[in-house]
């Protein structure tokens, strides 16, 4: 099978496609036929080992401090049940799901534990499915479980037109809230489409000095300081932490740990929506699954590479110009 390996820290340019031998399930895990993935800031933070501080604290999991953990990358995965190991129930071969993998999505086929599989909503096709693992469960993290967001209550998104951003807009209105999302003019429409009933465009207003409170603050994009983003919440408010502009050295950790440690002086609730340390993530997957088939919830997809071209999805992903997803079509 061919995979995109990474040997040591880099730009896309270290990606290496190789042809290694096919996983076979151990026990309690799944032999996946992966058939799309994605790319988005948590694959080329471990791709490139930044911020280096976050070598010595072991940050995102696959950060070694001379080279990476994790060989393949991915962390997206929407395919095809190929086999199942000794133990396994529920997941027979031919059946469609999809998961938040610790890795292998760059790949043609990964072995999952069989709990962190999901069947695959059945209105969406593969490249949708893998638009949704990471990034909407961090936006459902975000509001459910972090800022316990409640019908009538007013949500500000803040990166609104990012992967965790247009689906937090979507999360929102599903669970019933006002919705102001932050963006660029350019993406004011899309925005609005996924929902918002108001829009920001950071190009020409600060959300921080337009006098507004909300409930809760998603926090997708970063770029203000804490005691700011805490103006304008409501004195029982919730700011949500998600990302930031990245750094080198210290960024985006060390923003978010400076306005964790300040924010426990304040009123108003500071958290973080991690989901690469949520326990469950499958749970999560679940409900984003079923929202899909209701249709409340749809992955807005900005590009699609074809499998050979991952690094160019990455080298573009890392631009942050794009709007929603980007997605990889792995196999036919």
């Amino acid at each position: 099978m061919k995979v995109f390996t990474q040997r040591t820290y880099g730009g896309p340019e270290v990606l290496e496609l190789r042809e290694v031998e096919r996983p076979a399930p151990a026990r309690g895990e799944v032999l996946v036929r992966v058939r799309a993935t994605s790319v988005q800031p948590y694959d080329w933070h471990l791709l490139r080992g930044q911020p280096y501080a976050a070598r010595l604290t072991g940050g995102g999991g696959g950060l070694g401090l001379r080279r990476p953990r994790i060989a393949v990358l991915g962390a997206d995965v929407a395919g095809e049940v190929e086999r199942v190991g000794p133990g396994v129930t529920g997941f027979e071969p031919g059946d469609e799901v999809f998961a938040l993998a610790k890795q292998g999505g760059f790949g043609e086929y990964v072995c999952l534990p069989q709990d962190a599989l999901v069947r695959k909503p059945r209105t969406l096709t593969f490249e949708q499915a893998a638009a949704i693992p990471l990034a909407a469960g961090t936006a459902l993290l975000a509001l459910r479980e972090e800022g316990r967001v409640s019908a009538g209550q007013r949500v500000l998104v803040n990166g609104a037109s990012g992967g965790v951003g247009t689906f937090a807009v979507q999360l929102a209105k599903a669970f019933g809230a006002h919705v102001t999302g932050v963006c660029s003019g350019r993406n004011a429409g899309l925005v609005r489409s996924l929902g918002a009933d108001e829009v920001i465009d950071y190009t020409k207003q600060d959300f921080t000095r337009e006098g507004d409170r909300y409930d809760v603050l998603v926090d997708a994009a970063g770029g203000h300081r804490g005691s700011a983003c805490r103006r304008v919440l409501t004195s029982e408010g919730a700011h949500v932490l998600i990302g930031g502009p990245a750094g080198r050295w210290l960024q985006p950790m060390g923003a978010i740990m400076a306005t964790l440690v300040t924010g426990r002086f304040a009123a108003q609730r500071t958290c973080l929506a991690d989901i690469v340390r949520h326990p469950h993530p499958g749970q999560l997957l679940t409900t984003l699954a079923g929202l899909a088939d209701e249709g409340r919830l749809m992955p807005v997809i900005d590009r699609v590479y074809p499998f050979d071209e991952i690094p160019d999805a990455v080298r573009y992903q890392e631009l942050g110009h794009a709007a929603g997803k980007v997605v990889v079509t792995v196999g036919g």
